[in-house]
């Protein structure tokens, strides 16, 4: 058996125990997804600028993991792996859209179709008797699409549901429909699952006014101000939250689980970047990018009744997310997936590797997800290694943010330079070599 098979039944394994051990109230769960925001730009973080205080409380009164990693540095791929467990390559949904054109609903069918078939923690913890909201942001049809019992998003594309739709108003309008949901569930007598995904502190970069007031000041460009202001937003409705399962007795016995889908950094943050002019959107490498700027996140897992606050210098990875609430709802994890439960510090501690990928932003390929494929990072130890791949990519604009890439490798020492400022590929091939190698064997590995 290989290291990376042996890694794939480790949380079945630590379920099973989990479950010997447990008998008690199952745990509500609330799954809470930032959208579009900095590694850098937590309180907890090491952020002097943003101010994120009920997060903040979460990572301390919780096990935080500031070394985690989402499976691809955009939306859609990110959430998809979030919910199944797997990688891009594995689900299929490998990008945002087929490709950007009037045809994009009915291109985008099968892929959907497809990926219902997958596994899903929303879906293993509804055959466990819980009901299981959705709301925010939300690519793979409707709710009921998704495996939820309740929900907010239609994603009908003639009215216009791609992303979210109806969904997307959570948090910036208020979470009156969660709070609904949590009291129809609480007279049904059943456990919940919130999956709470606010279109924030993604654009629209439209902060209230006293936030937007707060971050403005001499010296800062207005559109850092703005993204600063809705981080801050973000933080607010969080707060919302777990001030409201406070107050009905709920937090004790409450998993909540915090993370982002990807990176994010301004366009003038970046400004001496030549690159920076063959994308406008937002800073290079992040969003869309392999580097740390795109595919770092912090993972945060607070549960009062159960959870010992700690910080852990371990590597955490959203495909590890399933694993963990499955397990925590006294469920049995599907064979096969390739996380493992991060509340088990044996099966942390055996794994000293992580990997990604980045395919092209709009465009997919149905049955072939390395037609697209741009990049595989991988992760071991301090050290990050970023192999370059090159694949087909038709979007003109988002191209932009990898077609000026032209070296087959990128190495970097994390520990001493977590910005990715000095590429070592060059000085030290052995390293790249077995690192290389080591992508290799796990792309082999993870095509099932």
């Amino acid at each position: 058996m290989n290291v990376f098979r042996l890694v794939a039944i480790l949380p079945l394994l630590s379920c099973l125990a989990f479950l010997r051990a447990e008998s008690e109230e199952l745990p509500n769960v609330v799954f809470i997804l930032g959208d579009d925001q900095s590694w850098k730009d937590y309180g907890f973080m090491g952020s002097r600028v943003v101010s994120t205080p009920h997060i903040d409380a979460l990572a301390q009164n919780g096990l935080t993991f500031k070394r985690g990693y989402v499976a691809a540095p955009i939306c859609r791929p990110s959430l998809a792996s979030m919910a199944t467990g797997l990688f891009p390559h594995q689900h299929g949904i490998t990008g945002n859209d087929p490709f950007k054109n009037e045809d994009r609903a009915s291109l985008d069918l099968p892929f959907r179709q497809a990926f219902h078939q997958k596994p899903s923690f929303i879906r293993e913890l509804v055959k466990l008797g819980y009901l299981a909201h959705q709301s925010g942001k939300w690519w793979e049809g409707s709710w009921k699409d998704g495996g939820f019992t309740h929900g907010m998003t239609h994603g009908d594309p003639k009215r216009k549901g791609r992303h979210g739709d109806e969904g997307l108003k959570i948090g910036r309008d208020g979470i009156k429909p969660i709070t609904d949901f949590v009291e129809h569930a609480q007279r049904e007598k059943k456990p919940f699952l919130l999956w709470y995904a606010p279109f924030l502190p993604h654009t629209p970069h439209n902060p209230p006014a006293r936030l937007l007031k707060k971050y403005q000041q001499e010296g800062r460009p207005l559109d850092q101000a703005k993204y600063y202001a809705m981080c801050e937003w973000l933080d607010d409705t969080v707060g919302e939250l777990i001030g409201y399962l406070q107050e009905r007795g709920l937090r004790e016995n409450t998993l909540v689980v915090f993370t982002c889908d990807n990176g994010w950094s301004t366009a003038s943050s970046n400004a001496d970047d030549p690159n920076q002019k063959l994308f406008r959107g937002y800073a290079q490498r992040t969003k869309g990018s392999p580097y740390e700027g795109g595919t770092r996140n912090p993972i945060l897992l607070s549960w009062p009744k159960r959870i010992t606050p700690a910080d852990s210098p371990d590597l955490a990875h959203a495909v590890d997310l399933l694993p963990t609430i499955v397990c925590a709802a006294g469920g049995q994890v599907p064979k096969g997936l390739p996380g493992i439960d991060l509340l088990d510090e044996s099966a942390r501690k055996a794994r000293d590797t992580v990997f990604g990928v980045n395919h092209s932003t709009h465009n997919m390929t149905l049955g072939d997800p390395d037609d697209t494929l741009q990049y595989i990072w991988c992760i071991e130890g301090k050290w990050k290694l970023i192999k370059r791949f090159e694949g087909k990519d038709i979007s003109s604009h988002y191209s932009g943010l990898h077609s000026w890439d032209k070296a087959d490798y990128h190495l970097y020492d994390l520990q001493k330079d977590p910005d990715e400022l000095n590429d070592l590929a060059k000085e030290m091939p052995e390293r790249v070599k077995k690192m290389s190698d080591k992508i290799s064997h796990w792309q082999k590995d993870t095509k099932g």
